[in-house]
């Protein structure tokens, strides 16, 4: 198995208030993967990629990209890491084709106006390069901030929240860059509030709560380990209440009564499906139609939460 590109041992970050924001967060990141990371406001997402990029100090733990400690290595590990921050902070009435090739600068990296132009093509900056980002729109500044933090050519890129206040189909064109930088080599961590898109778009999912780390695991194993499947049956009539013959299925109605919802765990041996539409036939349910869906990853989100808050799952 090959070295992770970015290795978490142990990290924690207490303030001067006492407040632990980080509280000995262990995670391997492989290289060429995209990683979600998800937890709630506070949760300490944003502590956790400050950290790693240097931008905040940590108490102890240690961090290495590519095998360079982010303290002790600083400027070699630095190099390696591209940030988009949540923040839009841009010189106003710098042009864009200037502030990307000002960003590549910073990491002494040579001037490269091809690798510039490349960057720009692919974030659909390049017809706004003389323009000045004050008059680019809110989605538009987004990409210019991707375009800087790979102006010089990491190999890991942090996108913190990177969709906030960014229309549908701009962030549908987003996710897109995300796969071709996928593609191209680059490892991604992302923070994300729309959690149908890590579903989507992620190699796995991690879970932070209260600064410590819940959960990691491959994407699609979460969703058939965690997730459950729901049966929607329409009814061809109404009813008021589930007949009590049926209760022990621990059915919900919906939509006036017309529709019965019924949970069951797919990995069981035996889902009670077919047992459930004998029964229901015999109570004089009669069925319109039959539909599957499966438990999305923002439902398994809340659930994992809101057991780490001792609360019962939903």
């Amino acid at each position: 198995m090959t070295s992770p590109i970015l290795s978490i041992d142990r990290l924690t970050k207490t303030y001067g208030s006492g407040f632990k924001a980080l509280n000995g967060v262990s995670l391997d990141i492989r290289d060429g993967e995209i990683l979600a990371l998800l937890g709630p406001n506070g949760a300490g997402k944003t502590t956790l990629i400050s950290t790693i990029c240097g931008i905040v100090q940590p108490t102890s733990g240690r961090v290495t990209v590519a095998g360079h400690d982010t303290v002790r290595d600083y400027k070699a590990a630095r190099r390696l890491i591209g940030l988009v921050p949540q923040e839009i902070a841009l010189e106003p009435f710098e042009k864009v084709i200037t502030t990307v090739r000002f960003s590549r600068g910073l990491f002494g990296k040579p001037r490269d106006d091809a690798f510039i132009e490349k960057i720009l093509r692919q974030l659909s900056l390049w017809d706004k390069r003389d323009a000045r980002v004050r008059e680019l729109s809110g989605g538009m500044k987004r990409r210019v901030l991707i375009a800087k933090a790979l102006s010089h050519e990491p190999r890991v890129l942090f996108l913190d929240e990177p969709t906030a206040g960014v229309d549908v189909e701009l962030r549908r064109d987003m996710w897109q860059v995300v796969e071709q930088l996928k593609a191209d080599g680059v490892t991604i961590i992302l923070t994300t509030h729309y959690l149908e898109e890590a579903e989507a778009i992620a190699d796995r999912v991690g879970v932070i709560n209260k600064g410590e780390i819940l959960l990691i695991e491959e994407t699609q194993a979460l969703m058939k380990r965690m997730g459950q499947k729901e049966m929607r049956i329409e009814l061809t009539e109404p009813v008021s209440e589930v007949p009590g013959v049926l209760s022990g299925y621990g059915l919900r109605l919906e939509a006036g009564g017309c529709r019965v919802v019924y949970t069951y765990d797919r990995q069981a041996e035996r889902t009670g499906i077919g047992r459930l539409l004998r029964d229901m036939q015999d109570a004089d349910l009669h069925v319109s139609d039959v539909e599957t869906r499966q438990s999305s990853l923002e439902e398994i989100f809340v659930g994992l939460v809101a057991e780490d808050a001792g609360e019962a799952r939903p």
